[in-house]
């Protein structure tokens, strides 16, 4: 038995699944793979037998590393991809992952599934909102669908999948592997000034991150990825030096002070951060709405930055234009 923490959620609980998600994953994007490295290798290796482990059949599961976790990601507008986040100090993991692998096997290629040590790639921690392990969350068209935390037994699991299944089809992913390997394929390698971005970002450098950014946007301004690569690089950067204390107490004073310029700058950050996009967004549009001169000009140039961090096509970016332009014009 499971303590309430780490309880499975029951099929039942999978009815509000949608596509809703909260959480930014373009943040994460990763280079290919090095020459020679398959998506499947490294780090995070589950325990034995365990999805990732087996050489029969790596396009349904796969080990997700730093280099796949984009390709994976992208893959989710063909197949829902199922996300196990496990770690060594965790005896539920390897259970959690022999269900997910038995289940997911049953599909015949209508889900991936991806074994994520977390202990190697503890990124996801944050980007999953992971409150315990091992934790389950599918990825659909991008944006990440909350499964279950701790153990699941079988029936409990092919329940959510199904419900998970629904909500793909209603959302037009629709798609099977067949076995084709389409997981394991690798994308073009990165730019120059690119791979020099993500080599400093792996080194936790966001100031040369930003500079590589800058660069790029130098050489070719209309350079898309690197001018939301360089919103994204920034933002990480102004949180790094922030605590878990010092961001609360950030909340409070942006609370008590709504014309603080710099506490609602640093609130919407952490909102961003937090995957609670149209908060932060709605937070610097009514910021903006209330004030003028430079506070207000700085504040739009945040905002649209964010923009870019959130990425230009989504659709809680186009209300907020809309309803800036409101308080502008």
């Amino acid at each position: 038995m499971s303590s309430p923490a780490s309880r499975p959620v029951p099929p039942a609980a999978a009815n509000p699944i949608s596509l809703r998600g909260a959480v930014d994953l373009s943040t994460l994007k990763r280079p290919a793979a090095p020459s020679g490295a398959q998506p499947g290798s490294g780090a995070g290796t589950p325990p034995a037998g365990q999805p990732g482990g087996e050489a029969g059949a790596p396009e349904l599961k796969v080990n997700v590393t730093e280099a796949n976790f984009q390709q994976l990601v992208e893959l989710s507008a063909q197949v829902p991809v199922v996300f196990a986040l496990w770690a060594s100090y965790s005896p539920e993991s390897a259970r959690m992952l022999e269900t997910l692998d038995r289940v997911v096997a049953g599909y015949g290629g209508r889900l991936v599934l991806g074994a994520a040590d977390i202990e190697a790639f503890p990124q996801l921690t944050q980007a999953f909102q992971v409150q315990a392990v091992p934790t389950a969350v599918a990825v659909l068209k991008g944006q990440p669908v909350p499964l279950f935390q701790g153990s699941a037994d079988e029936q409990q699991v092919r329940g959510l999948f199904e419900e998970l299944l629904k909500v793909a089809a209603a959302n037009g992913v629709t798609g099977s592997l067949n076995g084709a390997g389409q997981a394991a394929q690798e994308p073009a390698p990165l730019p120059p000034l690119h791979q020099a971005a993500f080599d400093a970002i792996e080194a936790g450098d966001y100031a040369a991150a930003a500079e590589a950014y800058r660069q790029a946007l130098k050489e070719m301004p209309s350079d898309h990825d690197a001018k939301a690569g360089l919103a994204q690089v920034e933002l990480m950067e102004r949180l790094q030096p922030l605590s878990a204390q010092e961001s609360e107490a950030l909340r409070a004073l942006a609370a008590n002070e709504p014309d603080n310029l710099e506490a609602q700058l640093g609130v919407a950050d952490l909102d961003i951060a937090g995957g609670h996009v149209e908060d932060a967004l709605h937070r610097l549009v009514s910021f903006i709405g209330r004030n003028f001169g430079p506070e207000r000009e700085t504040a739009r140039v945040r905002l649209l930055e964010l923009f870019d961090v959130v990425g230009p096509g989504d659709e809680r970016v186009a209300k907020a234009r809309q309803a800036l332009a409101r308080v502008l014009f």
